[in-house]
Order: C-alpha cells, then sequence, then structure tokens
C-alpha cells in the first residue's frame, strides 16, 4: 500500500537543516493513501512550501521526498481538499496546525 505521512511539528523547522529522515511517530503522522495523494497534486501546483529543508522552496509536495508546509499555505492546502472523499482526517490535522501556526511536515511515497 503506497501511503503518505503528515504531521505536525511542533518546532518551527531551522534553516540550513535538512529533514530527511523518515520520523512519523516524531511527529504524530498520520498515514494517507496514495489514491487520495496522487489527485491533489495538480491542485496544489501553486502551494508554496519547501523540499527538505527551508533553503529550498519550491511549489506543490515533494512526492517522493519530504515537504515543509508553512503555516501560510495550510488553508489552501485545506481548500484543495474539497470534495475529496476519503480526507476527513487529513483535513483535521491541517486545520489544527493552522490554529496552533506550526509547519506542517509530510513524507512521500
Amino acid at each position: 500500500m503506497a501511503k503518505h505521512e503528515f504531521g505536525i511539528m511542533n518546532m518551527d523547522p531551522k534553516g540550513n537543516v535538512r529533514y530527511d529522515d523518515y520520523e512519523p511517530e516524531k511527529y504524530g503522522c498520520i498515514s494517507v493513501h496514495d489514491d487520495y495523494v496522487l489527485p491533489l497534486l495538480e491542485r496544489l501546483s501553486c502551494m508554496d512550501c519547501f523540499w527538505h529543508t527551508l533553503d529550498n522552496p519550491k511549489k506543490n509536495l515533494a512526492y517522493w521526498g519530504v515537504t515543509l508546509i508553512p503555516p501560510g499555505s495550510l488553508q489552501q492546502f485545506v481548500e484543495c481538499l474539497a470534495g475529496i472523499d476519503g480526507t476527513d482526517e487529513l483535513k483535521g490535522l491541517l486545520m489544527k496546525a493552522k490554529a496552533e501556526k506550526k509547519f506542517v511536515i509530510h513524507f512521500g511515497i
């Protein structure tokens, strides 16, 4: 089963630090099946985020890597989930992070 992991970072990521280690338990990650994430990629193509480090700004999720999603991009992510069944848990995590002004970390497949 191909899956993605999403979690809330308790501390903001630091510049010059790479977040390459797969540590879903550290961030209390939830698993989201790839069947739900794949359709989001086109919708998220304008979402500001960072791949692996704050020194690497990009758009969209790092499908095969690690994405750091800043608080300012979380509302856009939530809006992209509209009409996609099976994403309620992810939406809840994103809304919680947004309310707490926290980064979300994504571990791709």
